[in-house]
């Protein structure tokens, strides 16, 4: 298994996280077992999934590899 693997993998993982996550917060808001707070403070967390040094990193790692980047216009 190489690196592109690997992120690949990872990536792969974090998105399966953010669903099952996302599913529980539903399942939760639904049975109205959530607090008002709890929820704010989940919407409100300061550390977003993915950052931006997490972009960077992948460019570079794709640079690195030849790989094409779609560059924003």
């Amino acid at each position: 298994m190489d690196n592109k693997d690997r992120l690949i993998l990872a990536l792969a993982a974090l998105l399966r996280a953010e669903r099952e996550t996302r599913g529980a917060l539903m399942d939760a808001l639904e049975e109205n077992s959530i607090s008002r707070e709890t929820l704010l403070a989940i919407l409100s967390d300061p550390i977003p999934v993915v950052t931006q040094e997490d972009i960077e990193f992948a460019e570079r790692f794709a640079m690195s590899r030849h790989l094409p980047i779609e560059r924003k216009r």
